[in-house]
């Protein structure tokens, strides 16, 4: 069975073949119970869906590349989080506009990615312990802040959830764009290629110059900032304050890292893959959506893909080992 060897060959030197094959059955699977998807009308609010769970990945894509365990439970509460800052404290206060709430945002994203950075770099404790720590913390501060849900969205939030070309250019993509500037700056700047040595074997790279806590420290701010991102892409899905919500982006963002062929261990990795991983668990949850399955069962879905994720994982891992590092932006 020469074609099946070699297909099989194929998915070992790039686990990317799988999630592209996969976007692509499930994107045919979808138009064909929902033919109206991708059209004019129906399009924004599909990627107004789609945009937060990309984002998400893309915040714990850093962590991960880091190493050390690096899984960041944080970035779901803290794009809640983000959300109810925005709604329930810049709005009331005057400070909705995009000149200030942005910045403001973003820096509340890199702060709090640069506290968990901080314990894991300079504390050496286990990223999972630290970060599941805020994970509780945001969630608790979120329904502080904003008890249940309410308000608006500033305007520019609703701008967003438009459209150009008569539906088929949604604006909320401007998020996803922004975070693939932000990534491409870092990998131009050589960050992506140190975290990954850092995630790869931090000792050695150590020896060879690379300031690890410094490294670890700047993986979770850029991750906090993806996040933060992914905040106002769910202000722009939901157009109002939600104090719960964030938190069940946490599991998907991990399964879609896993999906997505990047190596939990650290040290390798993708952002592509990601972001397709996240288009994957859309597309499945879309589909059982159209087949009128109930809702109960998106995060035994979302669970079984993680741990089907995980097992493709480490089957790959030993194999990655004997290959050249590569980190593709």
């Amino acid at each position: 069975m020469p074609d099946l060897a070699y297909a099989a060959a194929i998915v070992r030197r790039s686990p990317l073949t799988v999630v592209v094959a996969l976007v692509v059955v499930l994107l045919g699977v979808n138009l064909g119970l929902s033919p109206t998807m991708l059209s004019g009308h129906q399009l924004p609010n599909t990627v107004n869906l789609l945009v937060p769970s990309v984002l998400v990945a893309m915040a714990s894509v850093p962590a991960v590349m880091s190493g050390r365990g690096g899984i960041d439970l944080s970035v779901g509460p803290l794009l809640g989080f983000v959300n109810v800052v925005l709604v329930g404290v810049l709005v009331p206060h005057s400070l909705g506009s995009v000149w200030v709430s942005l910045p403001l945002l973003l820096a509340i994203g890199a702060a709090i990615g640069l506290v968990n950075g901080i314990a894991i770099a300079y504390g050496r404790l286990q990223p999972v312990v630290v970060t599941l720590g805020s994970y509780l913390v945001l969630s608790g501060l979120a329904l502080v802040v904003m008890p249940q849900p309410v308000g608006v969205v500033p305007h520019w939030v609703t701008y967003l959830s438009g459209a150009w070309l008569g539906g088929y250019l949604p604006r909320s993509l401007l998020l996803v764009v922004g975070a693939l500037v932000l990534w491409r700056f870092l990998h131009h700047r050589g960050a992506v290629g140190t975290i990954l040595a850092t995630g790869s074997d931090d000792r050695a790279a150590f020896t060879s110059g690379v300031r690890v806590s410094r490294v670890l420290c700047l993986a979770y701010a850029s991750g906090g900032v993806f996040a933060a991102l992914a905040g106002i892409g769910l202000s722009v899905l939901i157009g109002s304050g939600d104090p719960t919500v964030g938190r069940q982006y946490t599991l998907a963002a991990v399964a879609a890292v896993a999906l997505g062929g990047n190596a939990l261990i650290g040290g390798r990795g993708t952002m592509v893959g990601p972001m397709l991983g996240a288009s994957s668990l859309f597309l499945i949850q879309t589909m059982l959506s159209s087949l009128k399955v109930s809702s109960l069962w998106i995060q035994v879905v979302y669970g079984a893909v993680l741990l089907f994720a995980v097992c493709g994982n480490a089957m790959l891992a030993t194999r990655l080992s004997a290959r050249p590092k590569a980190g593709l932006a």
